[in-house]
């Protein structure tokens, strides 16, 4: 028996970066599946991989070549592919680019930006002539109000024409059958996408139609059918449900299963439906915590597949086949092909070979637990909790692992349920793991979702604490060691929690976590600037409900020992974010541990410094609270500060 934490396992932070490739996109082309990847080994470059009919795979981009794009920060779509030719924005300049098959190297088709600050294009769709996108100019000012995004065709030879101008945000831009009907979303501050987006038709006379969405509406995914019907996801019903519209009619509810089908945009290309050639539709949903992969007919039967996965996305649909990435609980993300007759799964792209037996990962469990009603008229949350699991290793008699409560981004967001090992890191050490879907979290419904509109800060504190005093209470976890760790929003849910809700959690890390609600309301980027407006309070009129949901403004009960990870080239989340936390550490004297890695912007993408930051966080637990590390991992203790 083993004092938990400090258990013996294979799943070190090497492991976890060891010929590691995040599954970014999947897109089909003829017989041709193509997919990009995300590898720490290469300093986080996304590289393109195309698989042939033939089942050979090769990567397309060679270093130093980087298919990412930096619209809203975020990015997605920033390739895509049509009879072999493929168009990408490369991270480095932000051009557009050109690879023929064949071609030694690809060709700029977009001129040097002229602006300091740049151009930059996402969302790429290929039509006959040309190449649509969702086009981002940057002011010499580098303010965010003075960011333009549009809807702009592109040429061959580099020449853009701009289709649509005039909202704060576009996407989604596509060409009906007829190769002159434009469909696109667009949003306006103070909305998000999942706010209040909507969906409008322009024909070729120019009139224009808001097929769907607006205020208190949203709709994404917008594709055109063959013969001219315009489908998409739209959260009328209170879950985002699929949706038809033709010419002349109106929106027609086809699908609401009760849960989202749809997800919050916070990347472009995003694509949870897909249009099978015989009028069938293939969709995935979530229910309790996981995903279905089903098929609708079009006499409205709704079939699902049996599948061992837990999360699809990039839903794609050559003849009768779903071609997706899919994942479970135990194994990484895939690039699936299904025969939605047959049901028949084939991996086009499998998942690393991490040489463990599946004895290995912790089988999580979807709860609900009570939480306060705090005016929103719904008392219960959500979380996936992960029990210590490990075949060679078990805790003293009597005694309880510790928690680490997990609060993911957004806050919009959501856990997904593929098998993370940053996740196993920690319970194959002894430690409990619970990833929380507070109220404010994608998946369960807009009520569900609107109900953190002006409670961040306050529902999301309430469920982590809910959800820690919930487990403690059941005799699963030590009261007397429970963290929480969270980046972006969830970093400021961290701080918020241990400043504003002390007593709980008696350690905390925070990667990339908002310290200042107002600072960050005056420097964020143009695509989150007003995005506290719905969360918080309006800016500037409210800044004293910014001030008061500020961690910094709360430091004088801030005296959790807590440990601080942040990107040096954070826009989203400024260093000075952390910086400013730190100092306050610093000043009480509480403990606290700062790494800051250059190079890195929001969310860590270099292997090294992946691994700095998990070993920094499970070796900043062992000090705080007194337990040894495996002494033949060699983890470089974390420096701890305490004045």
């Amino acid at each position: 028996m083993s004092t938990h934490g400090t258990w013996p396992t294979p799943i070190t932070s090497a492991l976890v970066v060891r010929t590691a490739a995040r599954l970014e996109e999947v897109v089909v082309d003829g017989e041709d599946v193509w997919w990009s990847e995300s590898r720490p080994d290469e300093d986080g470059r996304s590289v393109l991989v195309r698989r042939s009919g033939e089942g050979t795979v090769t990567d397309v981009l060679p270093a130093p070549w980087n298919a990412r794009t930096r619209v809203h920060e975020y990015g997605g779509a920033a390739w895509t592919v049509a009879e072999g030719v493929v168009w990408f924005t490369n991270w480095s300049d932000q051009r557009l680019y050109r690879l023929d098959p064949g071609a030694s190297s690809p060709v700029a088709v977009t001129s040097e930006p002229a602006l300091p600050s740049g151009v930059r294009r996402a969302d790429l769709r290929v039509t006959p002539e040309a190449v649509l996108a969702v086009r981002e100019t940057h002011a010499a000012s580098g303010a965010a109000a003075d960011v333009v995004n549009e809807i702009v065709r592109v040429r061959p030879d580099g020449g853009e024409e701009v289709l649509v101008t005039g909202p704060d945000f576009v996407s989604d831009p596509s060409l009906a059958p007829d190769g002159a009907t434009l469909a696109w979303l667009q949003w306006d501050h103070p909305h998000m996408p999942w706010d209040a987006a909507q969906l409008v038709v322009r024909t070729p006379d120019g009139m224009e139609t808001v097929v769907a969405g607006g205020p208190g509406e949203s709709v994404v995914q917008p594709i055109w059918s063959s013969d001219g019907t315009l489908w998409f996801l739209c959260d009328r019903t209170d879950v985002w449900s699929l949706y038809r519209w033709a010419p002349g009619g109106a929106a027609e509810l086809v699908l609401d299963v009760g849960s989202d089908i749809g997800g919050p945009q916070w990347r472009f290309g995003s694509s949870r439906f897909a249009l099978l050639d015989d009028g069938r539709v293939a969709l995935a949903y979530g229910r309790d915590g996981a995903d279905r992969l089903a098929v609708l007919s079009p006499g409205g039967d709704l079939r699902e597949l049996e599948l061992p996965h837990a999360s699809f996305s990039y839903l794609r649909a050559p003849g009768t086949r779903v071609v997706c990435a899919a994942g479970g609980p135990a194994a990484e993300r895939v690039v699936l092909s299904v025969d939605v007759d047959s049901g028949v799964a084939d991996v086009l792209r499998p998942a690393r070979e991490l040489g463990l037996d599946p004895a290995w990962f912790s089988t999580p469990e979807f709860v609900t637990f009570p939480t306060p009603d705090d005016g929103t008229g719904i008392d219960a949350a959500h979380a996936v909790v992960y029990p210590p699991t490990n075949p060679e290793a078990t805790g003293p008699n009597g005694g309880l692992p510790p928690l680490v409560v997990m609060v993911h981004g957004g806050p919009t967001s959501s856990h997904d349920r593929v098998l993370n090992l940053e996740i196993q890191y920690f319970t194959s050490r002894g430690f409990c793991v619970a990833h929380v879907d507070y109220r404010g979290s994608t998946g369960y419904g807009r009520r569900y979702r609107d109900a953190l509109q002006g409670r961040w800060g306050v529902v999301d504190l309430d469920d982590v604490v809910a959800c820690a005093r919930h487990l403690a209470d059941a005799g699963r976890v030590d009261p007397a060691r429970m963290a929480i760790r969270g980046g972006s929003a969830g970093g400021y849910t961290v701080l918020a929690a241990l400043s504003m809700r002390p007593g709980v959690f008696t350690a905390g890390a925070s990667h990339f976590g908002v310290a200042d609600l107002g600072a960050l309301a005056t420097e964020t980027h143009k695509f989150e600037s007003r995005y506290l407006d719905g969360l918080v309070a309006p800016w500037p009129e409210g800044a004293d409900v910014y001030a008061e949901r500020s961690p910094i403004t709360h430091v004088d009960t801030l005296d959790t020992p807590l440990a601080v990870f942040q990107g040096e080239e954070d826009a989203v989340v400024p260093p000075s974010q952390a910086e400013a936390i730190v100092a306050a550490l610093r000043d009480r004297g509480v403990p606290h541990a700062y790494l800051l890695f250059p190079g890195e912007q929001h969310g860590f993408r270099k292997a090294e410094n992946i691994r700095a930051a998990l070993d920094g966080e499970l070796s900043f637990y062992a000090q705080v609270w007194g337990f040894d590390l495996p002494a033949d991992e060699g983890i470089p203790p974390i420096e701890v500060v305490t004045s």
